[in-house]
């Protein structure tokens, strides 16, 4: 119970908003991915060498034969990704309660053809850059130092 006058906890809203992620996550089809890609950039094509290009313009012929073979084989693919990703809404949804923000800081423990471990990071919004780099570096050296 939590100390304030409603019935429910803090780590009841938590849990309640990963539970409802995680569903919404369970239940895309591939309707949904198709819509969701048709109109959207390709990012490998939104450079300074590539002109920019959407899904559809890159994959769907101009002819009628298979026009959108190419297109359905990236759907597909986009799909089985959604489908086995790991479920991080508990995750998620504690990074948006603390007022953390998801970083491109990875660290990756293993061997070149094998990962044991995989951790991604997330900041406060005012931790500067140096400071990122000193934690992420900090933990990959005390990792590799233990293992």
């Amino acid at each position: 119970m939590t100390s304030t006058d409603q019935p429910y906890t803090d780590a009841d809203l938590r849990h309640e908003a990963a539970r409802q992620l995680a569903a919404w996550a369970e239940h895309v089809d591939s309707l949904s991915v198709s819509e969701q890609m048709a109109d959207t950039v390709v990012p490998s094509t939104d450079t300074d060498t590539c002109s920019r290009q959407t899904w559809n313009e890159l994959l769907v012929a101009p002819t009628p034969d298979d026009e959108y073979k190419d297109f359905d084989t990236a759907r597909e693919k986009v799909h089985a990704l959604i489908s086995g990703a790991a479920d991080l809404s508990e995750w998620a949804v504690n990074l948006g309660a603390d007022g953390l923000d998801p970083t491109g800081h990875v660290l990756k423990v293993g061997s070149a053809s094998t990962q044991i471990a995989r951790i991604h990071f997330a900041f406060a919004p005012d931790l500067d850059e140096t400071a990122r780099r000193g934690l992420v570096e900090g933990l990959g050296q005390a990792i590799a130092d233990s293992l």
